[in-house]
């Protein structure tokens, strides 16, 4: 008799799952070709079963990929002041935005959910707790000029032509210049 190795169960079906596969497809392959079924594809599951974690389906997945790129979350230990963590927030964001740019697109356009909302409303509290006066109205300036940054990076990266063979959305000079225009924001900030 011969013994067969023992079949390892299935990995639990879970929304973190479902996420980590829909940005590896969506980074790979574009947010096009992001259907419920490839994702069910990728996780070895029918497509059906994504809708017991997503009820809403597809909505409910590009709500969910966009909160997962903003809801960046930045502790103010260790940071002076509140350029400091103006700063360290809007480097986070980059961060974040550049390793999903596949998911770019949703982070621009839809509004701010549940833990991205909750990351927003930290991110002004701890500016406004730093000394910064209105702390709504910079926060919102910087998020759009994180935004724009990485927008105008990821297109000079040439990552979203469908003909490229580029693998990462950031370029050369895109750290140099995110800071300078950052350092600019802030004086202006700190008028």
């Amino acid at each position: 008799m011969i013994d067969m190795p023992a079949k390892r169960p299935p990995v639990p079906l879970s929304l973190e799952r479902i996420i980590d596969a829909a940005l590896h497809i969506a980074d790979g392959q574009g947010l096009r070709r992001l259907t419920m079924r490839r994702l069910g594809d990728a996780l070895q599951v029918e497509a059906m079963a994504i809708y017991h974690h997503l009820p809403r389906g597809k909505d409910a997945l590009m709500d969910a990929l966009a909160e997962h790129v903003t809801a960046v979350q930045v502790g103010p230990e260790g940071l002076d002041g509140w350029q400091d963590r103006a700063r360290a927030w809007a480097r986070a964001s980059r961060a974040a935005l550049l390793e999903h740019p596949g998911v770019l697109s949703l982070a621009l356009t839809k509004p701010p959910k549940g833990s991205a909302l909750i990351a927003i409303r930290e991110q002004a509290e701890q500016l406004q707790e730093a000394g910064l006066g209105d702390a709504s109205e910079a926060v919102r300036a910087l998020r759009a000029y994180v935004f724009g940054s990485v927008a105008v990076e990821v297109q000079q990266s040439g990552w979203a032509d469908p003909d490229a063979t580029v693998q990462h959305a950031r370029t050369a000079d895109g750290e140099r210049e995110f800071e300078h225009g950052l350092d600019a924001l802030i004086t202006g900030l700190e008028r």
